[in-house]
């Protein structure tokens, strides 16, 4: 299945049904009055969280979606009967967006989160509602109104515990392969990873974290070189990053630059992330002799004034995978605990997903801004209300 993480769509609610006008016409009733009854409310648009989806492709192919319409009033003071509301699947971790406005409607991040996106028209009222002493029989009736029409903007970010950061061909996929029932593809070349990939790393029968894999960055992805930079946004919903370096390219390229080009292009997409807990995952040990090892890591973590934890590893043998994964999954269970117990780190928390959500709304706005304008260069034809004129020259 592809794998569709944007999409736009437009959803529209029904129209509420107007009021009736009528009157009681019976035999042997010469004083009937008014009976005109209400309309129905239209339907509305709702958006419901599925932990079955995984991808927005179903909105590539359908764009449009619409409730039902209320039904009008009728005669004898019988409301019209509502339009069905209408439920939309969406993938859990879907942001909403209202494109004319860039406002961040909701943010879907639970199994059967159910958000209204556009409601319905309210009833129009019959004419029974209008008679009084005065005015016996009203001819007065209220029409439906129509319900929200919306543009709406759907990003998915996928929701994982652990997110893997690194250059491409550093090893991430070999590495969730190692540790969970994920299979991407692993190649001798860099670009394996095409779109995101998530994992549940298990350690016991209740001990679980997912991890997500998603395409190498590559120096200048800021700037919109490689495919790393769209994807960097999965990253945003994990509480940890595991970066993940090189110690033996290839190409024999410096694992230092490498690492530093990545820190860099981090702070650039999104400085709330940075700021994210990062682990260095030093890869592919296997490839280096015994006695070479430790001076190498020493070399790369004094050269990048790590303080942080550091795990050497080799992800196709296996070697070192069980003590990163599991001091993982006691970080990430004291994190919960002190956000569960301490108000201070909860606010914490909430406050950089605040941070991190800004960030994505002004880069969904630059990214609109700049789709608009190459749109109205497109429309712009260069010709002006003169272009048209002939002057015609005679000679003498």
């Amino acid at each position: 299945m592809q794998f569709v993480d944007e999409a736009s769509i437009i959803v529209e609610a029904g129209k509420g049904g107007n009021g009736c006008l009528s009157f009681r016409r019976e035999k042997y009733v010469p004083k009937g009055g008014p009976d005109g009854g209400d309309g129905g409310h239209g339907g509305s648009v709702y958006l419901i969280g599925d932990d079955s989806l995984n991808t927005l492709i179903d909105f590539k192919f359908q764009r449009f979606y619409k409730a039902e319409n209320g039904q009008g009033g009728m005669g004898r003071q019988m409301s019209g009967k509502a339009g069905e509301d209408l439920h939309v699947k969406v993938p859990v971790g879907t942001t909403v967006i209202d494109e004319d406005t860039l406002e961040v409607i909701a943010d879907v991040t639970e199994i059967g989160q159910v958000v209204l996106v556009a409601e319905g028209g309210r009833r129009g009222l019959g004419n029974i509602h209008f008679k009084s002493s005065t005015n016996r029989a009203p001819r007065r009736t209220t029409p439906g109104t129509e319900g929200d029409r919306r543009n709406l903007r759907l990003e998915m970010k996928v929701m994982a515990d652990v997110g893997l950061l690194g250059m491409p061909n550093a090893g991430k996929s070999t590495l969730i392969r190692s540790v969970s029932a994920a299979k991407p593809k692993v190649a001798n070349y860099p670009f394996t990873t095409l779109v995101p990939n998530l994992g549940v790393v298990k350690l016991g029968m209740h001990e679980h974290f997912v991890m997500a894999d998603v395409p190498g960055l590559i120096e200048g992805a800021s700037d919109g070189a490689g495919l790393g930079l769209r994807f960097l946004k999965h990253l945003t919903r994990t509480r940890l990053l595991f970066h993940v370096v090189d110690v033996a390219p290839f190409d024999e390229s410096d694992p230092v630059e490498a690492a530093q080009a990545i820190i860099h292009e981090l702070g650039q997409f999104s400085p709330a992330l940075s700021e994210r807990p990062r682990w260095l995952v030093l890869n592919k040990f296997d490839l280096l002799p015994e006695e070479e090892r430790e001076a190498r890591a020493q070399a790369i973590i004094d050269a990048l004034n790590w303080d942080g934890p550091v795990f050497r590893i080799s992800a196709i043998s296996s070697e070192g995978t069980d003590k990163l994964v599991q001091a993982a999954y006691r970080w990430l269970t004291e994190q919960q605990r002190l956000e569960n117990e301490d108000e201070e780190a909860h606010a914490r928390e909430q406050e950089m997903r605040r941070r991190m959500e800004e960030e994505s709304v002004a880069r969904t706005e630059a990214r609109l801004g700049r789709r608009r304008k190459r749109d109205d260069e497109e429309d712009d034809d260069d010709f002006d209300d003169d272009d048209y004129d002939v002057e015609v020259e005679y000679a003498p």
